[in-house]
């Protein structure tokens, strides 16, 4: 434990935890030590030869935790962190006494089969911030899975902590566990709402200038106080240009300073004693130990800081009232106030500031007296989680799935009509993912169904984007191939349609466009591809439109791969930092559209361009060119999941520096850097498609392919499929679809599990380029 006695919340707390296995939820406010509480919980489902899981609701958190568990380890327990960037071992999961996860991490776990035996194995789950089961993009995971665990018979007991739960009392007898509850603290809080001077609510930039002034003012009283202080922004752009503006309060000159340029903003930032801090930040981890080491005495940060990194501070600045697009949560805001006068840090007292214009001062005043009540979101995702209970074979009749909605937290605030589930089970049923089993009476998952669960894509979003593929017109080379993609990522895709982009990124934007052989068109028209005379587009036709950072940033990694080898701070004037977020949500709907290749259910050349480029994405640090999809697919499987990150980029640039284009190599002995066994090797390398044979005459497709792997004809639009049985065999290609459709596009194209290799234009995928 971190601390020799405990204080006066985990005095109350830790005897109920010791006292029996019924389910608790804890609420405190923040600083209040409720961390403590859960490791008595794990410590006691291990004592009792059991697992523990502690589930948080962001990456940093994991970082945080898992540093707070080191003492653990040099006891002998075994602790893995796990978070959706980490890949999954799944010995090392069975092996180990804790799992630290983020609650995605651990229901992407829990869809997995593999590992259901570890699964029953778990004694104790500790879910930090419990009151996270209202929130709009996460909550309805965390819903599902305390539904789920509440209900299964291998005595899961669950410990929820939380800070800001006005409706504590409601969840904790929908979870069937006792409350504790109290309002103690170590330090006192005191919390105002300045009033801000009022301007023209349409004038973005009068209004952003008014909050960082009273900001910056703010901060200046506490600091000549010899405090410290948490500044609070609602997105990362405004975090660079308030710290930019107390950097200048300290007499630092920032005139000329773009606040996108990241070197020059933490150089001149560092020097006045101000630091910043948000996920993708390249210098966060140095703004953490600068602030608690005292060595800044001004963090200006976005929500990650308050979502529980443990950080000093005498006084809170909550800058924004907004989050992007979108109003902050009350639970958001006491968590951003909990941060101040945090006792661990030497504050004993602590002040925070909500910064209100006129027009919303009172509405702030009510919600945060009221306090933050937790209202379920499972209805606004019912066929994501009715299609996840079928994968795990939890439901598969309209009986089952009734029982199990009566069983979650929508059921007992009173959501209790099932005309959801028939509705979201007749959707899935016509999009593929369910299918009638064989005694017709249930409904079962399909592969694709088992798919779509295991990327955790979004079932909605997914067949939109499906659809639009389908009802595109085939390419006929790459470059076309690519860019299709990247409209239709782009505009079917909320994030990627949504992201943001700066004043500073339009121009560089624009130029992204170009370069990759796009620009934007008139608004309701196909974008095609702009000759390099074209002349430049009028200034009305310039203003970027949503979804064109997304698509700029993919087009980039798709036909620029070169320009993200190693880890540039910009790509053509675009912060790397901004990408992040756009290429992996897009990496993982691309890596869907990849796996389908055997399955039939996307037209072959979007499953073998998808698998190469999300392939590409994930590696893009090694600037790996089109073509390089199935050779970083080996080093992949060679490397092992866990290994991954180090020994791909090493195999990637030994078979590079030793001309391997492709991972169609003779002979069965492994590498050097291979890190699976003998069996497992030459397993992998009947995997392949290596010595596939493919020739079309006319109307028919000579193929030889291995046995059982999954072999495509197309014409056009219209596709067939057929399994390879080891045999060379004679195949008709299927007629010609409607006039339009790409008719004039025949092919064919074979895949197993994980390797592909097709004729035509799509044979550029097969291998990179001499």
């Amino acid at each position: 434990m971190p601390h020799p006695s405990f204080n006066p919340v985990q005095a109350a707390a830790v005897p109920v935890v010791l006292e029996g296995q019924k389910h608790l939820v804890v609420v405190a406010p923040t600083g209040a030590g409720k961390t403590p509480i859960g490791m008595v919980a794990a410590l006691e489902a291990y004592a009792r030869g059991r697992k523990a899981a502690w589930l948080v609701p962001q990456r940093s958190l994991t970082d945080e935790l898992d540093r707070d568990l080191q003492l653990w380890r040099s006891r002998g327990l075994r602790v893995v962190r796990l978070t959706g960037e980490a890949a999954v071992d799944t010995e090392l999961i069975r092996s180990a006494d804790v799992w630290v996860a983020t609650t995605e991490k651990f229901e992407a776990i829990c869809r997995a089969g593999s590992l259901r035996d570890a699964l029953a194995e778990v004694g104790c789950l500790v879910v930090d911030e419990i009151h996270l089961l209202g929130d709009p993009t996460r909550g309805a995971v965390l819903e599902a899975l305390l539904a789920r665990v509440r209900e299964d018979s291998a005595g899961t007991r669950i410990v929820g902590l939380s800070a800001t739960v006005a409706n504590a009392e409601e969840v904790a007898r929908w979870l069937g566990a006792r409350l504790v509850r109290t309002t103690w603290r170590p330090t006192r809080l005191t919390w105002q709402l300045p009033l801000l001077d009022p301007v023209d609510e349409t004038d973005w930039a009068a209004r952003a200038a008014v909050r960082t002034g009273a900001a910056v003012r703010i901060a200046r009283q506490v600091t000549d106080g010899g405090g410290s202080v948490l500044v609070f922004c609602g997105s990362k752009r405004r975090v660079r240009s308030t710290a930019l503006a107390l950097a200048a309060d300290r007499g630092v000159s920032t005139v000329g300073v773009d606040a996108d340029d990241a070197e020059a903003v933490e150089r001149l930032c560092t020097g006045a004693g101000v630091r910043l801090h948000y996920r993708d930040w390249p210098y966060k981890r140095e703004a953490e130990q600068a602030f608690r080491a005292r060595e800044a005495d001004v963090l200006v940060a976005t929500s990650t800081v308050a979502a529980g990194v443990n950080l000093p501070a005498r006084a809170v600045i909550v800058s924004d009232t907004t989050l992007g697009m979108d109003r902050v949560e009350v639970s958001m805001v006491q968590q951003m106030f909990g941060r101040a006068g945090r006792i661990g840090a030497g504050e004993r007292e602590g002040w925070a500031f909500l910064l209100t214009d006129p027009a919303e001062r009172a509405h702030w005043q009510a919600r945060l007296a009221a306090g933050y009540t937790v209202r379920s979101r499972l209805a606004d995702h019912v066929a994501d989680h009715r299609l996840a209970e079928a994968v795990q074979q939890r439901l598969s009749t309209l009986e089952e799935a009734g029982s199990w909605w009566a069983g979650t937290f929508a059921a007992y605030q009173g959501h209790d009509s099932v005309e959801p589930l028939h509705e979201a089970a007749k959707f899935l049923a016509s999009v593929g993912c369910l299918r009638p089993a064989a005694d017709e009476d249930r409904l079962e998952p399909s592969a694709l169904g088992r798919l779509t669960s295991r990327f955790m894509v979004d079932a909605v979003l997914a067949d939109d984007l499906a659809t639009a593929l389908r009802q595109a017109p085939v390419p006929d080379d790459p470059l076309a191939a690519e860019n299709l993609l990247a409209d239709l990522l782009s505009t079917c895709l909320p994030v990627l349609e949504q992201a943001p982009f700066t004043e500073r990124a339009k121009t560089a934007l624009r130029a992204a466009l170009r370069e990759t052989g796009r620009a934007a068109d008139e608004p309701d028209t196909p974008r095609r591809p702009v000759p390099a005379e074209a002349p430049a587009p009028a200034e009305d036709e310039q203003r970027p439109r949503a979804g064109d950072l997304a698509r700029a940033v993919l087009l980039l990694a798709a036909h620029r791969p070169a320009l993200f080898r190693g880890r540039p701070a910009y790509v053509l004037g675009i912060p790397v930092d901004s990408m992040t977020g756009i290429l992996e949500e897009a990496r993982r709907y691309l890596a869907w559209l990849g796996a389908q290749g055997p399955l039939g259910t996307v037209h072959p050349w979007v499953a073998v361009v998808a698998a190469d480029l999300s392939l590409r994405i994930r590696w893009r640090t090694l600037g790996a060119g089109r073509g390089a999809g199935r050779l970083l697919w080996m080093c992949e499987r060679m490397a092992t999941a866990p290994l991954a990150p180090g020994l791909v980029p090493r195999m990637w640039k030994a078979a590079r520096a030793r001309g391997i284009d492709a991972p169609d190599w003779n002979g069965t002995t492994p590498p050097g850097d291979c890190a699976i066994s003998r069996d497992g090797y030459r397993a992998l390398l009947a995997e392949r498609v290596t010595g596939t044979r493919l020739t079309l005459q006319g109307e028919e497709v000579r193929v030889w392919a291995p046995p059982g792997a999954a072999i495509r004809l197309w014409s056009g639009a219209t596709t067939t499929l057929h399994i390879a049985d080891g045999e060379e065999t004679t195949l008709l290609l299927p007629p010609a679809g409607p006039a339009g459709a790409g008719d004039g596009c025949r092919g064919a194209a074979v895949f197993t599990r994980g390797d592909r290799l097709a004729s035509g234009w799509l044979g550029t995928y097969a291998a990179l380029p001499v």
